[in-house]
C-alpha cells in the first residue's frame, strides 16, 4: 500500500540506535516506545528476574525526577505511561495527545538513561516484586504455565520466570543493577518507535539531544538456541479445587515463513470460542470452564501449548479430547470453510489493531526486532491468504508427536500420575 509505505520512516543513528516512525494523520494522539532488545532470556541463572526488576526500579526515580514527579508529570498531560518485560525485550511506552509528545518523551528518556537505583528504593521494590511473585503463585493458570515452561525449556533462561525467584531477588543490589543496566541500556541494543500524529524529522530532533551522543557498546553475549525437552512434570497443590493441565509441543520460530500457518492452526485448535477445543471440551462435554491453546514464538524457537482446568475425576477424559484434536489435525485437512473463518478472524483482528496508535507502535518494533524490516498490510494479508490446508496438515504432522510432547499437571494430586502413554495421539 503506497500510502502506508510513505507514512513509515526508518533511521539508524551513527551509534546504532534505530528510530522508526509511522505518521497517522487522522488521529490526535501519539504512542511512543523505547525498546531494549534484551529481555529475560539473556539473564544468567543467578540473575533471573533482573531485567524485570530494573524495569520496576527506573520508575522509582531518576537524576532529574522523583517517583512522584514521574507519575505526576504523566498524569498532568493525561498521558498513559507503562512498561513491560518479556522474554526477548523490555519496553517503556507512553501515549499522549500530540502536543504533549516532547514532555512525555523527556520522561521516558529519563527512565532509560538516568535512573539512580537508590538502596532504600531497592529494598522497598524488592518487597513489591516478592508480593507480585506471591500473587502469581496463587494463580494456578499462571503457575502451571511457569512450571511447564521451566521443564520444556530446561536449563535455558527462556524457561525461567520473568519475575525472578525469591532467591535471585535477594541478591540484587545497587552495583549489580548498574552493571546490568550499563551493559544493555545502550543505543545499539535499543530501538525507538512512534506512531500517530507526528513528523519524523521533528521526532529525530526531539530525541537527538538525549540519544545521538551516546556511545555504542559492542560486547556480545553467548545466547544458545533453546532446545525443547519433552518432560512430564507434576506438582501437588492441595489448596486447589481443580487439576490444571498444560500440554505443549515445539513449533516454528516467530520469523519462520510458516508463521501465519502456525497462528491459524492455533486459532482453529483453541484460539477462541469457536475453536475445536472450546466447542468440544467445554460446550459439548462440559469438562472445563477454561480451555485454550496458545503460541509462544521466539526468534529461534517456539512452543504451541494447550491449557485446561478440570476436576480430578475428569482429567483423563479432558486430556483424551485434547489429544483427539491433535490426531484429527494430523489426519484430516482442515475444511475450507473452517480455514476461511480462521483467516477472516485473524485479518479482522489485524485490521482493528491498525486503528490503535499503541498497536502500530508495537508492530513497528516487533517487525524491526524479528525481521529487520516493516511489512505492508498487503504483504501480511497475502501471506495469510496463502496458507493452505496442506500447510496446517504438515505442521500438525511435524509437531503433534507424543515423543515431542511436554506436559505439566498441577493440583490436588493425591497419588494421581501422568505417563508418556497418556500422551499418545
Amino acid at each position: 500500500m503506497t500510502g502506508e509505505a510513505n507514512s513509515m520512516r526508518r533511521e539508524r543513528l551513527s551509534n546504532g540506535l534505530t528510530v522508526i516512525t509511522e505518521r497517522m494523520p487522522h488521529v490526535r494522539s501519539v504512542a511512543v516506545g523505547i525498546w531494549v532488545k534484551s529481555g529475560s532470556r539473556i539473564e544468567p541463572p543467578g540473575l533471573t528476574g533482573i531485567s524485570h526488576f530494573i524495569e520496576h526500579m527506573v520508575f522509582k526515580g531518576t537524576e532529574r525526577r522523583t517517583a512522584e514527579q514521574i507519575a505526576r508529570e504523566a498524569d498532568s498531560v493525561g498521558g498513559q505511561l507503562d512498561a513491560f518485560t518479556a522474554k526477548e525485550m523490555v519496553c517503556f511506552n507512553a501515549r499522549v495527545i500530540d502536543e504533549h509528545l516532547p514532555r512525555i518523551f523527556d520522561v521516558l528518556s529519563d527512565l532509560v538513561l538516568a535512573p539512580v537505583f537508590r538502596t532504600p528504593d531497592i529494598e522497598k521494590e524488592r518487597a513489591v516484586v516478592l508480593e507480585e511473585i506471591n500473587m502469581e503463585e496463587d494463580n494456578a493458570d499462571y503457575l502451571v504455565h511457569e512450571i511447564f515452561s521451566e521443564n520444556f525449556w530446561y536449563d535455558h533462561p527462556i524457561g525461567r520466570p520473568i519475575l525472578g525467584t525469591k532467591q535471585t531477588l535477594a541478591g540484587f543490589h545497587r552495583e549489580l543493577l548498574f552493571d546490568f543496566f550499563r551493559r544493555w541500556y545502550v543505543p545499539n541494543q535499543m530501538l525507538i518507535t512512534a506512531a500517530g500524529q507526528l513528523e519524523h524529522e521533528r521526532f529525530i530532533t526531539l530525541l537527538s539531544d538525549r540519544f545521538r551522543g551516546l556511545p555504542a557498546h559492542q560486547e556480545g553475549i553467548l545466547d544458545p538456541v533453546p532446545q525443547p525437552h519433552a518432560r512430564i512434570s507434576t506438582r501437588s497443590k492441595r489448596d486447589l479445587e481443580q487439576m490444571h493441565l498444560c500440554v505443549g509441543v515445539p513449533c516454528h520460530p516467530l520469523p519462520h515463513q510458516k508463521r501465519y500457518a502456525v497462528v491459524l492452526l492455533n486459532n482453529i485448535l483453541g484460539g477462541g470460542m469457536s475453536s475445536r477445543l472450546f466447542q468440544t471440551v467445554r460446550e459439548r462435554e462440559g469438562l472445563a470452564y477454561a480451555v485454550f491453546s496458545d503460541v509462544n514464538a521466539y526468534r529461534d524457537t517456539g512452543c504451541l501449548s494447550v491449557y485446561a482446568g478440570t476436576a480430578r475425576e475428569t482429567l483423563h477424559q479432558a486430556l483424551r479430547l485434547i489429544l483427539a484434536q491433535f490426531t484429527r489435525l494430523k489426519q484430516e485437512p482442515v475444511p475450507a470453510d473452517e480455514l476461511r473463518a480462521a483467516k477472516e478472524n485473524l485479518k479482522g483482528s489485524l485490521m482493528l489493531s491498525l486503528e490503535s496508535t499503541a498497536a502500530r507502535m508495537s508492530r513497528l518494533a516487533r517487525e524491526e526486532i524479528y525481521f529487520g524490516r516493516s511489512f505492508s498490510l498487503d504483504e501480511i494479508l497475502a501471506a495469510i491468504e496463502g496458507v493452505t490446508p496442506e500447510d496446517l496438515l504438515a505442521i500438525a504432522r511435524e509437531f503433534f508427536q507424543p515423543h515431542l510432547m511436554g506436559a505439566t499437571l498441577l493440583g490436588p494430586l493425591d497419588g494421581f500420575q501422568l505417563s508418556r502413554d497418556d500422551l499418545a495421539c
